[in-house]
């Protein structure tokens, strides 16, 4: 067993599994979130609970932070009671997607009290957590790199960004970008074929041997689509939260965003209608409701039968 301990604040969806592989490759983790079940889920698997976000770090010479938001991750870095003011902790780990001027900004407060700060956001979804089989875009000081190398390890294949502050938070940006587009243009292709008469299932298997082939048809369709389970699991707020974030960040950097400032729209309107919550995938809701047909069947509603 590892003698280094880890800290873990932020055990969601992705947190949890990540935690959990940490557990079981043998570290002393110790974890915290406002949500008492998630915690308790991990102590059951062998961590130990914190009070807050200083407790982990505290105890824990490397902390990773799986968090919702830019704001969210200030807060419980360097907020009143944050990981900043841990006594043990030297090197964080952000693992969330919060963009590269929030990245920097911890990372400059950090610095202060001499914690190095290691930039990893993550892709590749809850299998991916689970299996330690995520990409794992990595930026920071190269020194505090190495040193949480072995522990980042467990979580998947590693792809070191440059130790420029903040370039894995615009890698991943730029991934989740593409992921929500591929998903939305794929949904209005898909609805239109059912429409004009199409069966879905077989557009999805004449998409996928052809040039249209994309990430969201080649797995969201058929696992989560096609069956009207919607549940390949992001949410619709996150990725609405990653894709709005991109657009700004390019904006501010004089990039024009045209398809992803459509893609937000999309993601936007799709958050008003099936909640944060929701699955991303239920952005082919949204296309659907305004096309008056359902994917899944090669029968229109009436409502279109009669348009």
């Amino acid at each position: 067993m590892s003698t280094l301990k880890i800290g873990f604040v932020g055990i969601g969806k992705m947190g949890t599994p990540m935690a959990t592989r940490l557990i079981k490759a043998g570290y002393e983790v110790t974890v915290y979130d406002v949500d008492s079940k998630a915690v308790m889920e991990l102590t059951n698997a062998g961590a130990k609970a914190a009070a807050g976000a200083r407790d982990v770090a505290d105890i824990a010479e490397i902390v990773f932070a799986s968090l919702p938001s830019p704001q969210i991750l200030e807060k419980v870095v360097l907020g009143d009671g944050g990981i900043a003011e841990g006594k043990a902790v030297r090197i964080f780990v952000d693992i969330s997607t919060t963009g590269p001027r929030m990245a920097a900004k911890v990372a400059e407060g950090l610095s202060a009290r001499s914690i190095a700060m290691i930039d990893a956001p993550v892709s590749g979804g809850l299998k991916g957590a689970r299996n330690g089989t995520l990409a794992v875009m990595v930026s920071g000081p190269k020194s505090a790199f190495e040193m949480a190398r072995p522990v980042i390890e467990n979580f998947g294949r590693i792809f070191f960004m440059g130790e420029v502050q903040g370039s894995a938070q615009t890698m991943k940006l730029a991934n989740n970008l593409l992921a929500a587009a591929a998903l939305a243009i794929s949904s209005e292709a898909v609805v239109m074929g059912v429409k004009a008469g199409l069966d879905p299932k077989v557009m999805i298997d004449v998409i996928n041997a052809s040039s249209g082939r994309n990430s969201a048809t080649e797995d969201k369709f058929p696992k989560s689509v096609l069956p009207r389970t919607f549940d390949f699991g992001f949410a619709t707020g996150l990725s609405f939260k990653d894709v709005r974030l991109c657009v700004d960040e390019a904006e501010a950097m004089g990039v024009p965003m045209v398809v992803g400032s459509a893609v937000r729209q999309l993601l936007s309107v799709t958050n008003q209608l099936y909640g944060p919550d929701s699955d991303f995938t239920c952005m082919v809701k949204t296309v659907e409701t305004w096309a008056h047909v359902e994917v899944g069947s090669a029968q229109t509603t009436d409502v279109a039968k009669a348009s």
